[in-house]
C-alpha cells in the first residue's frame, strides 16, 4: 500500500532500537522509555509512520510521568490514539495503523478494572490488534498513503496495522520472557 515502504521504516526503527539497547540500558521510568523511543524513532525511522509512532510515544509518555500503575497504561494508549488522530487526520475505519491501535486500546481499558492481569489483558489486545489489521483487508482506505490508491488494488491487509500488531505481540512476548 501507498509506496511499499512500511516494512523499510520498521526494520530500520528496529534496528535502532537494537543498536540503542545494546549501547545503554533503556531508562527504566516508563514515561522516561517511551519519551526516549519518541526521540529515536522521530531520528530514525524516517516516513510517516516514524512521524506518527513518535507523536503516539510522545503523547503516551504524558500520563505516565506522576503514575505507572494498569490503568495509567489505558490512559496512556488513549493518549497517544487521541495524539495520532489530532495531527494525523485518521479515525478507526480508516485503514490505517491506527485502526490495530484502537482495537487494542478498546482491549486495554480492561486495566482500569480492579484485579486486571496484565498479560492476559495485553493478549486480549493483541488479539485485537490482529483481528483489526486483518479486518482493514475489506475496508476503503480514508487516510493515509493507501488513500491514493484504487480500492481494487488493495488486496493485503494495511501494512501499518499489521505492524502494529507485530509489535504489540512482541511486547507481550518480551514480557513473558
Amino acid at each position: 500500500a501507498g509506496d511499499g515502504d512500511c516494512g523499510h521504516t520498521h526494520a530500520r526503527a528496529a534496528r535502532a532500537i537494537q543498536e540503542w539497547v545494546r549501547a545503554r540500558p533503556p531508562p527504566a521510568v516508563p514515561a522516561q522509555l517511551l519519551s526516549a523511543l519518541a526521540d529515536l524513532l522521530l531520528e530514525k525511522m524516517g516516513g510517516s509512520s516514524g512521524v506518527l509512532y513518535g507523536l503516539f510515544l510522545t503523547a503516551a509518555a504524558r500520563p505516565l510521568h506522576n503514575r505507572n500503575d494498569l490503568p495509567t497504561w489505558a490512559d496512556a494508549m488513549d493518549a497517544g490514539i487521541e495524539a495520532m488522530q489530532r495531527y494525523g487526520g485518521a479515525a478507526p475505519g480508516d485503514r490505517t495503523m491506527l485502526d490495530s491501535l484502537w482495537a487494542a486500546a478498546q482491549a486495554l481499558h480492561a486495566l482500569r478494572s480492579p484485579g486486571a492481569d496484565l498479560l492476559q489483558v495485553l493478549a486480549t489486545a493483541v488479539q485485537s490488534a490482529e483481528a483489526a489489521a486483518e479486518a482493514t483487508r475489506h475496508m476503503e482506505a480514508g487516510a493515509g498513503r493507501a488513500s491514493y490508491i484504487s480500492s481494487a488494488q488493495l488486496l493485503q491487509p494495511d501494512p501499518g496495522a499489521v505492524a502494529v500488531a507485530a509489535v504489540l505481540k512482541a511486547v507481550l512476548e518480551g514480557l513473558r520472557s
